[in-house]
């Protein structure tokens, strides 16, 4: 039998704990540093029912499920899209637990069919975040003073609702609003989101463990509070997994979040409150509003409470606002924690060893998984030229049979970006590609937005390493390569580091061993998540925590106890059990 991590017999353990000369007035360290008393007094049985040190359940990564031809979650899924198709959305906002509407309507309309009306959402402006922050500001103190186990519950039961009863309206209503296929709404939608809400669990325990020593006499603790005021979450369209991290993980730490979720996600978010609300969570907690940035960043950044910014979006957008919150400094309570994981451009580089094969399925997952609408998506690659044609040769054999087209046809690998601003930004790079005597257009290059937002799979051969599809991020299925001769490797990583400002994610691909090395040392500062022989995309909570550095954000790793911490004060309590009764020290003493 193990008992807090240590070994014992049964009859050992049970003899040990229930031997009346046990010194039960002793602390005995079994973990984490963690000191379990036992009192030598009685033991109570309906008190022992109320108060106790909780095991979690057992958390595991979600299974993800293949949604193969004759499975029953094709059929099921596919009946809830033809259901969730059917439109007549009315979407209110949720502050303090009520919905809000405001009669000011937007429509909402799926990315690949934008003359199919779902329905609409209520626009809110200054009033409704307003009173958002005030809802968040009153529900604080008792989710504040509301036992971990409690919100513990909460977001382990959303996780379970996500992964049962509401499986395949999550994956439904991602791939209708957001244009995603089955299996990346799976393991977006779905899994991550549940393994966001179990993981942080987990990690919110390991936190709590984290326990100073203590001298005798002393009883040192670490209190993990919440900060002091709201947290602002604004989170993005292309993962309804990081929609549903970003307001939930500060909430679980015991903070009140006002959350504004992008405008072309707001049917998932809607989701992911109604999960969140039907699972416990208190009115207040979490606040969603729909306002325009604008609007929503001229209250919350000019109030004492705000506390904190929860942010995945551009880089531009990120560095703004904290341009804005170091402006207003005076005007806090307390120094706001900004985290945000912004934009990437991110890489493939390979060397002469590489197996093109190998390569050519890393590009065309990579970079063409969900559109490239992914802040992890390949963008750009360096290619040795003996491998060039090998590669140039499966990439397209690939491109060939990749079909393009609505998600309700589940055969679709590649479907519409998410709206016309994006639709017009991409034609526009292939257009000045086209044009250009500096690019060449190797596969793809066309694009149609008649009935939907498609951009075809599109690969860009740039002719000097710093053409603009080189640097700046795309944010859509456009890679752009650059060939280099294997004698240059070095030089070539250079380029590689000094090209753009970003450092998200990398991959490199070598079957040697020492060129691996090489690689890796000289490419340290490139990626927060770097990739030896494997894409750049697809990390999975707890196994490949997410972030990066240099203009890609905060590198807190969103899913981990580095994010957790930043939504918790520190707080450390030393108690004196006999207390000093004389100033003097010995050294004082005379002979």
């Amino acid at each position: 039998m193990s008992f807090f991590g240590h070994k014992f017999p049964k009859h050992q353990l049970l003899n040990t704990f229930f031997d009346e000369n046990f010194p039960r007035n002793r602390s005995y360290q079994f973990f984490f540093g963690k000191f379990v008393s036992f009192e030598n007094k009685p033991h109570k049985t309906e008190k022992l029912m109320y108060k106790g040190v909780f095991q979690l359940p057992e958390v595991k990564n979600e299974p993800v499920k293949s949604y193969a031809p004759g499975t029953p979650e094709r059929t099921a899924l596919k009946q809830k899209l033809a259901e969730l198709n059917q439109g007549g959305l009315d979407l209110p906002m949720i502050i303090g637990g009520k919905e809000v509407r405001t009669g000011n309507l937007k429509d909402i309309r799926p990315p690949h069919n934008h003359k199919h009306l779902l329905g609409h959402y209520h626009q809110g402006d200054k009033t409704q975040v307003q009173m958002a922050i005030d809802a968040a500001l009153k529900a604080k103190p008792a989710w504040e003073a509301m036992q971990w186990e409690s919100r513990a519950a909460i977001f382990l039961k959303a996780a379970e609702l996500i992964a049962g009863p509401y499986r395949y309206e999550f994956n439904a209503i991602t791939m209708i609003g957001q244009s995603k296929n089955a299996y990346q709404s799976e393991i977006d939608a779905v899994c991550e989101l549940i393994d966001f809400y179990r993981y942080n669990v987990k990690n919110m325990d390991t936190i709590y463990r984290m326990q100073p020593n203590s001298s005798p006499g002393i009883w040192n603790r670490m209190v993990w509070r919440p900060l002091e005021g709201f947290v602002f979450a604004l989170t993005p369209f292309n993962f309804t997994s990081i929609a549903g991290n970003l307001p939930g993980a500060p909430a679980l730490m015991g903070n009140t979040v006002v959350w504004k979720p992008s405008k072309t996600a707001i049917y998932s978010a809607h989701l992911i409150m109604k999960v969140l609300q039907e699972a416990g969570l208190p009115d207040g907690v979490i606040n969603l509003v729909y306002a325009d940035g604008k609007t929503a960043a001229d209250v919350i950044f000019n109030h004492r409470e705000f506390a904190g910014l929860h942010f995945t979006g551009s880089t531009g957008v990120f560095n703004s606002m904290w341009q804005t919150i170091a402006g207003n400094m005076s005007k806090y309570k307390s120094y706001p924690r900004i985290v945000g994981e912004t934009g990437g451009k991110d890489y493939v580089f390979a060397d002469a060893t590489a197996n093109p094969r190998e390569v050519a399925t890393a590009l065309t997952r990579g970079a063409f998984e969900y559109q490239g609408q992914k802040c992890s998506a390949a963008s750009r690659a360096y290619i040795p030229t003996p491998l060039w044609e090998e590669v140039k040769t499966l990439v397209s054999n690939d491109l060939s049979k990749i079909k393009v087209g609505v998600p309700e046809d589940f055969s679709n690998f590649v479907n519409a970006v998410i709206d016309e601003d994006s639709f017009d930004k991409l034609s526009k790079a292939i257009d000045e590609a086209k044009a250009s005597p500096d690019a060449e257009i190797v596969c793809g290059g066309t694009y149609d937005k008649s009935e939907g937002y498609f951009i075809h799979p599109t690969i860009i051969l740039a002719k000097k390493p710093d053409y603009i599809t080189m640097k700046e991020e795309l944010f859509g299925p456009i890679l752009t390569v650059y060939l280099y001769d294997p004698a240059d490797l070095e030089k070539t990583l250079e380029i590689l580091d000094t090209t753009t400002d970003y450092a998200l994610t990398g991959a490199i691909f070598s079957a040697d061993r020492a060129n691996i090395e090489k690689m890796t040392a000289r490419l340290t500062h490139t990626a927060g998540n770097f990739y030896i022989n494997d894409k750049p995309t697809g990390a999975v909570v707890d196994q490949q925590p997410f972030g990066g550095g240099r203009g890609s954000g905060t590198n807190d790793k969103a899913g981990s106890v580095f994010n957790l911490l930043r939504w918790v004060s520190p707080q450390c309590i030393k108690e004196t059990f006999i207390p000093a009764t004389d100033y003097i020290y010995p050294n004082f003493m005379e002979e």
